[in-house]
């Protein structure tokens, strides 16, 4: 039996849920996401109450039951709060900058690394060293972050990459200078 799945989702006053036979909509105040419902599930609204149920008893279903509850609950959050991740660049002369729809990377490579942004996302830089990813869908959002973060990965020895804003990046010592032999 799913612990999560049987949880009932409170529904917002400022949200609109709407239930198909085969997907459902979620509308707030900053925006709309339509999640795909498979044929083992059943959703059922009840005033500001969503439920979450299996249509059969199997292993199978009760999985998929815990997960389109957390879908449908990150799918609320999203159009009411909104996901955003924030990113820092460490490194001397790393610094960001946007441009319409592309980020432009000066992460110490003899050219800039350019990353074009998806529409289903926002990007900001309020520094030269801070990048703010945020929207509506949580996946999106983790999404666009790793892949800025991949361009250049945090080193262990200076720090340099970049990273989470809340990542705490484990230092090496580097090469010991000692003894003469």
């Amino acid at each position: 039996m799913s612990k999560i799945g049987k949880l009932p989702i409170e529904v917002p006053s400022a949200v609109t849920v709407n239930v198909a036979a085969d997907s459902v909509s979620v509308k707030g105040p900053k925006g709309e996401r339509v999640l795909p419902v498979r044929s083992e599930i059943k959703l059922s609204l009840d005033g500001t109450t969503l439920t979450v149920d299996t249509t059969e008893d199997s292993r199978f279903a009760q999985a998929m039951r815990g997960t389109m509850r957390s879908l449908l609950n990150n799918a609320i959050t999203g159009v009411t709060e909104g996901y955003t991740k924030k990113l820092e660049v460490n490194g001397v002369g790393f610094e960001v900058d946007i441009k319409g729809k592309t980020l432009i990377l000066k992460l110490g490579f003899n050219l800039p690394k350019k990353f074009v942004v998806p529409d289903t996302v926002t990007v900001e830089c309020p520094t030269l060293t801070n990048i703010t990813i945020s929207g509506i869908d949580n996946q999106q959002v983790g999404q666009v972050a790793a892949e800025i973060r991949k361009l250049r990965k945090p080193e262990p020895y200076k720090g340099k990459g970049i990273k989470y804003e809340d990542e705490v990046i484990k230092r090496k010592a580097g090469k010991a200078f000692g003894s003469g032999g």
